[in-house]
């Protein structure tokens, strides 16, 4: 009898991601307002990226760090948007293949757990500067940084890659809706109809060491940054020190601060819509504001942009 049902059993081939689908009324607003956010964010990080490279004035620990993220930011949001805007554009819900989805939260999975290892590399070179000053060559060199960044993207690698191969044992038989705008990790494994008390333990594990030490590492880096900035004596001093990391500080706050609340939430229905909302914050809006920040609040970034448009676009003087 077992065997005959599990005969009978309908494998799912493709899910339905739901969206903003219950905001009818409002597909079109959210649609220019999301496809305004994924051209600015694109615009802006490959911008960073470019002035980077081009700009020899840039091409420090600090700045080379900021590249990497604007490119991990670039790849992030082509991940989610994309999927997002047609699924607005065909009236809020759309069509994805169990593979597609697997995909899309397989560079999810990737792209946050190396966001995570790169933001703590990041305040560690802050930490240098700021507090080891007279190190700070020794101690950030391109061999270091070069490290430092290849292991934020292979720490990346390493811990989607089990999570991933365990997801595809997986059998989904029904229903085949997903109430989220992306394929997440906890919506996918609520369609499942196969075990999967294995795989929530170890992703739980896995999570954790991918998120806690670089979180504990971003928290340690500051007490001292921000301890040391107090004993500074003049206040033109402190206000220098601090400007150094403030957007940094910025973009870590809200990375780490919402995706706190995402999963320390419970899972329940009536708290969906709400998980909704909080993740639209790490997966649309901190790409964002990312290039914004560090563009906006960088003196440096903006005397790179405007000597690259002066070679681009040279106007003679009358």
């Amino acid at each position: 009898m077992g065997k005959a049902e599990q005969e009978n059993v309908t494998t799912v081939t493709a899910f339905f991601l739901l969206g903003f689908g219950d905001l009818q009324d409002q597909q079109l607003p959210l649609f220019l307002l999301f496809l305004l956010i994924y051209m600015v964010t694109m615009v802006g990080n490959i911008l960073i990226v470019v002035l980077i490279v081009v700009d020899h004035h840039l091409h420090t620990p600090m700045y080379f760090f900021l590249g990497n993220l604007s490119c991990l930011e670039t790849c992030y949001s082509s991940n989610i948007l994309p999927v997002m805007l047609a699924n607005l554009f065909h009236g809020g819900r759309g069509t994805i293949s169990v593979a597609g989805c697997m995909t899309q939260y397989y560079f999810f999975g990737f792209l946050a757990a190396s966001e995570c290892y790169l933001l703590a590399a990041m305040s560690y070179d802050r930490y240098v500067a700021i507090c080891k000053p007279l190190l700070y060559a020794v101690l950030m060199n391109g061999k270091v940084c070069l490290q430092l960044v290849a292991g934020s993207w292979i720490s990346g690698s390493l811990a989607i890659n089990i999570t991933i191969y365990l997801m595809h044992q997986l059998t989904f038989c029904g229903p085949s809706e997903i109430n989220h705008f992306f394929c997440d990790f906890n919506p996918i494994l609520k369609l499942s109809c196969s075990d999967t008390r294995t795989i929530k333990l170890l992703t739980f594990f896995l999570a954790a060491m991918c998120s806690l030490p670089p979180f504990l590492l971003t928290l340690t880096s500051y007490a001292y940054i921000i301890s040391a900035i107090v004993r500074i004596p003049s206040a033109s001093g402190r206000q220098k020190a601090f400007s150094t990391c403030s957007s940094h500080l910025i973009v870590v706050s809200l990375f780490y601060g919402t995706i706190i609340i995402v999963y320390m939430l419970p899972k329940t229905e009536t708290l969906q819509d709400l998980n909704k909302v909080f993740s639209l914050f790490y997966t649309v809006l901190t790409p964002l504001i990312n290039p914004l920040i560090y563009s906006l609040r960088n003196r440096e970034v903006k005397v790179a942009f405007r000597r690259a448009l002066a070679k681009c676009c040279p106007f003679e003087r009358i």
